[in-house]
This record gives C-alpha cells, sequence and structure tokens, in this order.
C-alpha cells in the first residue's frame, strides 16, 4: 500500500500521545515523538537534554526576548528547527507513520497523503487527566494547562507562517473526553483506513 502520515497536535493532557499510540498499533505503523528529539541530538552532536532545553526555550519565546538580533541561544533555536523540520520530511518520505506535534501538519502540507488531526479536551477533563493520571496536584496542573498550551501555540505562530488559528492545516478535530484515549484512536484508524484506504 502507498504510504501515507498522520500528524497528531493536541492540547496539554488532552492525551494525544497515548492516542497516538494505540492508533499506531491498531494501523500497524510507527508513531514519532521523543524520538524526533533523539534523532536531532544526534545529529548535531548535542545531549537530548539539552535539545530538549532549547526546543522547551523556543515555546516559551525566551530566547527571541533575550537575543532579539539572532545571535546565541536563538541561532541554536532556529537550528533545531531545521534538523527537527528535515527529519520529520525524512521519515514522512520513508514510511507511514504518526508525527506527534512540532508542526508536522504545516512542514508537511504539500504532501499528498496526509491527514491532520489535532486533539483537544474541556480543561477540567484535562485537569482530571493532570491529577488522576500524572499524578500532580491540582495548583501545579492547573498552571500547566495554561502555560504548555501557550508555549505550544507560540511554537507554532512562531514557525509556521500564516498559521492564524488552532484550525489551519488541520483536517480532524476529536474532543478526546467524549471517546476516552482507546476509543479515540479507534475512531482516528477508521478515519485513516477510509481516507487511505487501507485494508481492515
Amino acid at each position: 500500500m502507498e504510504k501515507y502520515v498522520i500528524t497528531l497536535s493536541r492540547q496539554f493532557a488532552s492525551m494525544g500521545r497515548t492516542i497516538a499510540q494505540e492508533a499506531s498499533k491498531c494501523l500497524g505503523i510507527e508513531f514519532y515523538d521523543r524520538d524526533i528529539v533523539e534523532a536531532t541530538a544526534r545529529r548535531m552532536g548535542q545531549s537530548i537534554p539539552e535539545i530538549s532545553r532549547v526546543e522547551e526555550r523556543a515555546a516559551s519565546g525566551f530566547g527571541r526576548r533575550r537575543y532579539p538580533l539572532g545571535i546565541g541561544l536563538i541561532s541554536m533555536q532556529e537550528e533545531v528547527f531545521e534538523v527537527q523540520s528535515n527529519i520529520i520530511c525524512d521519515l514522512a518520505a520513508k514510511e507511514s507513520c504518526i508525527i506527534v506535534g512540532r508542526c508536522a501538519d504545516y512542514l508537511l502540507k504539500d504532501m499528498p497523503r496526509v491527514l491532520n488531526v489535532y486533539i483537544f479536551a474541556p480543561e477540567e477533563a484535562r485537569l482530571h487527566n493532570c491529577v488522576e493520571k500524572l499524578g500532580m496536584d491540582e495548583k501545579t496542573a492547573r498552571r500547566m494547562l495554561r502555560e504548555v498550551d501557550r508555549a505550544r501555540e507560540t511554537y507554532r505562530l512562531r514557525y509556521c507562517d500564516g498559521v492564524k488559528s488552532v484550525l489551519d492545516h488541520r483536517d480532524l478535530l476529536i474532543d478526546s473526553s467524549r471517546f476516552g484515549p482507546k476509543e479515540t484512536a479507534k475512531l482516528l484508524c477508521g478515519m485513516a483506513r477510509e481516507v487511505f484506504g487501507e485494508e481492515r
């Protein structure tokens, strides 16, 4: 079968990564998330914690405020994004897969066989996931919901030219609280099979 790619973006604590894992098992294809960080570290000759730190600062906008002339940390952020972009495009060209986050929907916007999915959930459902599944206290969870969602949106707006809304370059939006991770993954698999013509 001709290869295809599912990109999966998500709100914090909407269980998007779990859904991607379940869908990859269901469809029999790979899913990539932290693997992209590991591959970036190898290509750049850096440690995984260093690449993660640069990613986090790029998302927060810290580097842009601190180095407005494009030197220092900001240059590292641009290099990390370029390397990750190349890795994502290489993965998409190589095999059918699910790619989580990192502006993959934008980077692969000209690829014909791509399904761009956005997983979201109401704040109270995500708060429940933070407390019950991630072991956070409620105060920390509420802060993380605000900060991580803001950071992801900042990152997307920074690197995706012309993107103005969460709807841009997204084909399917799913409220994971309606169905739970496993059923949401089944819905996603069903949609992928319909769109790409994969045998059940």
